[in-house]
């Protein structure tokens, strides 16, 4: 088939790099002609493991191109919308680009062929609505009787950092339409994601394979409010679980327990399941408060409270204070100290740098009258650019962000901080104070401790 996918980011190259390497023709339409000329290139315009390697072989193979034309979706058998939808003051969805996009795809479809719109982007209940009404007004007809188009919900469920694991192997297809010729193009899209072995000679591309068996993902087809919602509450889920199991941290800390042990025990109940329930200073990036927030904003516009996805925000928002707390307890005053961040994405293997923990326990920290330096092996170009106005210094090594330092706080637990190759030992000669708190628990507490740090997690007591 012949696809198009609107939108080079992050849901728009990982979506077109696959369905390119799985033998769809995919041509990627972006109004930034830098990053359609870096696409065309075979380079990726994001970091994502993988990625760029992906992309080369299908640019290299003839089966990826990138434009600025929207002509384009003329030929497209499937047009994915993958859009930015971010948060607007009052926690509500902004779907300026999503209505843009849904403009122009009307302005250029062909009204000889049948063409399936996809809402791939992550987007509030009725959207598929709104985007059917704005194709048809562009289009200058009625999409009645001989349907030129229809518009299904196909919600992406990526993991940065593990997005090519997740988008070859996924554990659930969502098709939101109850239009059945498009239900068979969108089962005759995914064909091989759903047939065992479906990838066939292509798993040399594929360094991940190991990572977990093959397994058929679940085909599931429901209606287009749905699908949409579905992506919403699970992010929500999620959300309160990791609030959950931080609170847990903090009620262990008082009592004496050790929150690795009593999270490690509970997701062994196979109700519960082990994931998400890891001690961290929080969660954040760039779908749990986009989500949540909509979500809550969607509850409050139609009546129904949402406490309990409320209360995780809430809960979430004083984690992060409560890691600023440590810090200032165990230092006493911030004034005039030299606080070290390492990790300024929201988790490891990703240089996104958006609405992160880091974000708001740095500008706590100077507030509170503390110097910042920090460091992050990919999202400080992007930190920087979002956080122009904190005054920090960034460095080129954890080992710099240690001289003269009086605490360092670890955020993002990417591995070279707790291996060889981030150099502890040294970076203890160059503090002033050598506390470190560890907000992953990542680090080996009693190594720490014996090349001389005064070494602190969360929920645990050493």
């Amino acid at each position: 088939m012949n696809v198009a996918v609107i939108g080079s980011g992050y849901v728009g190259s990982v979506t077109g790099a696959a369905f390119a390497t799985l033998g769809h023709p995919t041509i990627v339409i972006d109004i930034d002609r830098h990053k359609a000329e870096r696409l065309n290139a075979g380079e990726s315009p994001i970091y994502e493991p993988g990625l760029e390697e992906l992309l080369r072989q299908a640019v290299g193979r003839g089966q990826l191109s990138a434009t600025t034309d929207y002509a384009a979706v003329r030929q497209a058998d499937v047009v994915f919308i993958a859009v930015g939808t971010p948060s607007r003051p009052d926690g509500s969805a902004d779907l300026t680009y999503v209505r843009a996009a849904a403009a122009s795809i009307g302005a250029h479809l062909d009204p000889r062929r049948f063409t399936v719109v996809v809402d791939k982007s992550t987007v509030p209940v009725g959207t598929s609505d709104l985007v059917g009404t704005i194709i048809e007004q562009s289009l200058g007809r009625p999409n009645r009787d001989e349907a030129v188009f229809t518009v299904v919900s196909n919600p992406e469920f990526l993991r940065e950092g593990y997005a090519l694991e997740d988008v070859f192997f996924p554990d659930r297809i969502v098709i939101g339409t109850e239009h059945e010729e498009a239900r068979r193009i969108m089962r005759s899209l995914y064909r091989r994601m759903l047939e065992p072995g479906g990838y066939g000679e292509l798993q040399e591309l594929y360094p991940f394979r190991a990572v977990r068996k093959r397994q058929e993902p679940v085909w599931f087809e429901t209606d287009a409010k749905s699908a949409e919602l579905i992506k919403y509450v699970s992010n929500a889920f999620l959300s309160v679980k990791i609030s959950y199991v931080n609170e847990v941290a903090r009620l262990c800390e008082k009592l004496g327990a050790n929150a690795l042990d009593v999270s490690y025990g509970m997701g062994l109940d196979t109700r519960i399941g082990p994931q998400f329930l890891q001690v961290s200073s929080g969660w954040s990036g760039s779908c749990f408060p986009k989500d949540t927030a909509e979500l809550l904003h969607a509850g409050r516009k139609y009546g129904i409270d949402l406490s309990i996805v409320n209360a995780a925000v809430l809960s979430n928002e004083r984690m992060h204070q409560y890691c600023v707390d440590k810090i200032a307890k165990r230092l006493k005053t911030l004034t005039g100290k030299r606080i070290g961040v390492l990790g300024l994405t929201f988790k490891p293997n990703t240089d996104d740098a958006r609405h992160t923990q880091a974000s708001f326990i740095i500008e706590r920290l100077l507030e509170l009258g503390a110097e910042v330096a920090v460091h992050d092996p990919k999202g400080m170009e992007m930190f920087r650019r979002l956080h122009d106005h904190l005054s920090v210094r960034y460095c080129g090594s954890a080992e710099e962000v240690a001289s003269q330092a009086d605490a360092i706080v670890l955020l993002t637990h990417w591995p070279q901080y707790g291996t060889s190759e981030t150099d502890w030992r040294g970076m203890r000669q160059r503090m002033r104070t050598p506390y470190v708190l560890d907000t992953r628990n990542v680090l080996n507490a009693p190594s720490m401790r014996s090349a001389g740090w005064d070494y602190e997690g969360l929920g645990v007591h050493y």
